[in-house]
């Protein structure tokens, strides 16, 4: 991490904090965007789901990958932890389940990119709420 030692590197830290920020509470166009849910509960934040977050999100800015990514609250797959749900516009979503960065990259580089299936899929047991 690089020292802030002038005021001018204050302001650059700051909207580089902002601008991920915003990708993060981005909920314009939702529809037509790639969006990624981490679970965000406190057994998801004890697996480690914070760190997936923020590997995901750089991983996409360095990538140049147009994705929303938002933390949420249990997923029901405590037992998964971290849990990483994909949805990628027009497909229904999908859940990862204990994902570390490497799976992490996989699913950003394989799923994300190429719609191809990386191991780890938990089955989804309930049915969306628009869907009823």
């Amino acid at each position: 991490m690089t020292k802030i030692k002038n005021l001018k590197n204050l302001y650059e830290k700051r909207e580089e904090i902002t601008s991920k920020e915003n990708k993060k509470h981005d909920t314009i166009h939702l529809k037509n965007k790639i969006q990624i849910k981490v679970a965000m509960a406190t057994c998801s934040v004890a697996s480690g789901a914070k760190n997936i977050m923020d590997f995901i999100i750089n991983e996409l800015e360095k990538r140049n990958i147009d994705a929303v990514v938002t933390k949420t609250g249990c997923m029901g797959y405590c037992y998964a932890e971290p849990t990483v749900e994909v949805t990628i516009p027009g497909m229904d979503p999908v859940i990862f389940g204990y994902v570390d960065e490497k799976k992490a990259d996989m699913i950003i580089e394989k799923y994300v990119k190429s719609g191809e299936f990386v191991d780890g899929i938990i089955p989804v047991n309930y049915e969306p709420v628009d869907n009823s």
